[in-house]
């Protein structure tokens, strides 16, 4: 027997539970190895498992709660980007639509698309190609002498217009992932997508907005150190430490129960509590009236805020198209398809599952791009991506049921309507967002990095690549915003094409990691292809024949029986009965790695 940390109870589970998801893995996946042997054996509720529904709720919420902070962090980004009013309630419109679009999305992956438990949500990775398109001439936003004259409905249709481009660029750019999902090109590009590809274009994602992080944190450095501060002590000093909670439980009376407190909520304890300093500050006057750093400044939001707003396609207007804007963004959506792709096989030994096979990775990329054409037509200023902090979730809670994230995704759809909650995350003190992303950025950059383990470090080759690649992109982005009208070759479409292709530091920065990588010889273990080729290892053991097909995880919900009977079913590869000769082809390529 042993004992789990289930929620804020200590509760006891046979043995039976805790192994359950590896006599399954045995069963769905066939003939396995030891090391896959072992997967989920540590879980508390594996990828199949469906817990209680009320510790489904709790679980559930914690998802959300992490999710939260990653999306109220982009309208603070975007919406100045946008010239709209700091005190304008449309902001909570935003974070709404991107929660609501986030829950709808979120539950059609978990449930047909790549099927594991994964929260496709706003991201960061869009922010650098919508920076590049908003910072070209006619997108710029007026001087402030200019934008305070304005009249309230000349500045809704101000930041309206641009929000239609961002719409339009963001949907159409979104079918590349569609197209290549469905069309089962996922497979072909892994072969090019390598680990000198994925360092630079991740990486650069946290480290381009390293200006907008200190625009942010400059407001107050004092608020924002301290939140840093607090939260590196809550999320890594006080992460093992548990604090005791009394609660009531029928048949058992008052009982004192241990509750992890700091690993769970770190980012939410950092919030609230430099919150609190600021309401502190606010109240003695120490911060002067209209300061960033009060918690009075922005009250006005949720005062105009409606209860209820039901958010839909084309709020503001329909989307427009330009080639510009659609190319820049496709850098977004390059991006995270890379760090989505890398994602899957993480998370799926993190939930107790079998490793992914060619039509999930496939069907997920698909899907991901249909919630990205979803937001972009619902307005939400921004696309979906994996969220790389709910993946860390399951493995801090051990929790990796699909149902959790189910029922997180009719959570995210409530507070999606709910308007006045999303203005509470507006409301909070700029300082206090400059510090959280004074890390949430660095630790975006750091997943960027990581990949660097596959790799031989001592390689002149590698240091070459990997430096350049890193580095260029960031000074000729930063020269191209400075002068973003030194490109002129007579078209205005092709000159905006070209601009905002080289100020967007992820297209640049991966494209040229990935070209140096193929171009400039070196040894497959130099390149870390050997060790890449083992983690992604996107196969599932079809049987001895290949032809036949075997249940598993990844399987539809329903509808299974007949598409077993139509045997063209069995040629699509993004449908579970897919032969999955991509997987073949990829299986060949990594014994050629190997030899």
């Amino acid at each position: 027997m042993s004992f789990t940390k289930i929620g804020m109870e200590l509760s006891y589970i046979p043995n039976e539970t805790v192994n359950r998801s590896e006599e399954r893995t045995v069963n769905n996946s066939g003939i396995i190895d030891k090391q896959e042997d072992n997967r989920g054996s540590t879980l508390t509720y594996s990828i199949d498992d469906v817990p209680p529904w009320y510790l489904c709720l709790f679980m559930a919420l914690q998802h959300y709660l992490t999710m939260i902070g990653a999306i109220v962090s982009i309208p603070f980004i975007l919406t100045p980007a946008l010239c709209m009013a700091e005190d304008d309630p449309t902001r909570s419109y935003i974070i709404s639509t991107m929660i609501f679009v986030t829950g709808i999305v979120t539950f059609i992956q978990t449930t047909f698309g790549c099927r594991l438990p994964l929260v496709q949500g706003g991201t960061i990775s869009f922010l650098v190609p919508t920076l590049a398109i908003l910072n070209l001439p006619q997108w710029k936003c007026p001087p402030s002498e200019i934008l305070n004259n304005i009249s309230p409905e000349n500045r809704t249709e101000l930041w309206q217009i641009r929000m239609r481009e961002l719409s339009g660029a963001i949907a159409v750019s979104a079918l590349f992932q569609v197209i290549i999902g469905f069309g089962g090109i996922v497979g072909y590009l892994l072969k090019y997508i390598t680990p000198l590809t994925i360092v630079p274009t991740v990486s650069l994602v946290g480290l381009s907005l390293f200006e907008n992080a200190s625009a942010a944190a400059s407001q107050h450095w004092g608020i924002a150190a301290g939140t840093i501060l607090m939260l590196t002590v809550c999320s890594q000093l006080l992460v093992n430490v548990s604090c005791p909670l009394i609660v009531y439980k029928k048949g058992h009376g008052l009982r004192i129960v241990w509750f992890d407190l700091f690993k769970l909520f770190p980012v939410l304890l950092t919030i609230v509590a430099m919150w609190i300093i600021c309401g502190i500050l606010t109240v003695t006057n120490i911060l002067p009236v209209g300061h960033p750093g009060r918690t009075d400044t922005k009250l006005k939001i949720i005062e105009d805020s409606p209860w209820f707003r039901v958010p839909y396609p084309g709020q503001w207007g329909i989307p427009t198209v330009t080639v510009s804007g659609v190319l820049g963004m496709l850098a977004g959506v390059l991006a995270c398809t890379v760090e989505s792709i890398s994602y899957y096989p993480t998370t799926s030994r993190m939930c107790g599952a079998p490793p992914p096979p060619v039509h999930a990775i496939n069907r997920g990329i698909a899907i991901e791009g249909l919630g990205t054409v979803l937001a972009g037509l619902w307005g939400s200023g921004n696309g979906t991506n994996t969220f790389g902090e709910n993946v860390g979730t399951i493995g801090v809670t051990r929790v990796g049921s699909r149902r959790v994230i189910q029922w997180a995704c009719l959570i995210m759809i409530l507070q999606g309507l709910i308007c006045k909650f999303g203005a509470v995350f507006i409301i909070i003190p700029e300082p206090i967002v400059g510090g959280i992303f004074c890390i949430m950025f660095g630790m975006i950059a750091a997943f960027g990095f990581s990949a660097l383990q596959y790799i031989d470090l001592n390689s002149a080759r590698n240091l070459y690549i990997l430096g350049f690649s890193i580095f260029f992109p960031l000074v000729l982005s930063k020269w191209m915003i400075q002068h973003s009208e030194i490109i002129n070759t007579g078209n205005e479409v092709v000159d905006s094409v070209i601009t905002v292709l080289l100020s967007t530091t992820i297209l640049v920065g991966g494209f040229i990691g990935c070209f140096l990588d193929n171009v400039i010889p070196g040894t497959d273990m130099e390149r870390g292809l050997k060790a890449w080729a083992k983690e992604m290892a996107l196969n599932i053991d079809t049987g001895d024949d290949g032809n036949e097909y075997t249940p598993n995880t990844y399987d539809f919900p329903i509808g299974m029986n007949v598409l077993k009977k139509w045997k063209w079913t069995y040629y699509l590869p993004f449908l579970p009965t897919y032969k999955s000769q991509s997987c073949c082809q990829q299986s060949n390529q990594s014994n050629d790695i190997e030899k």
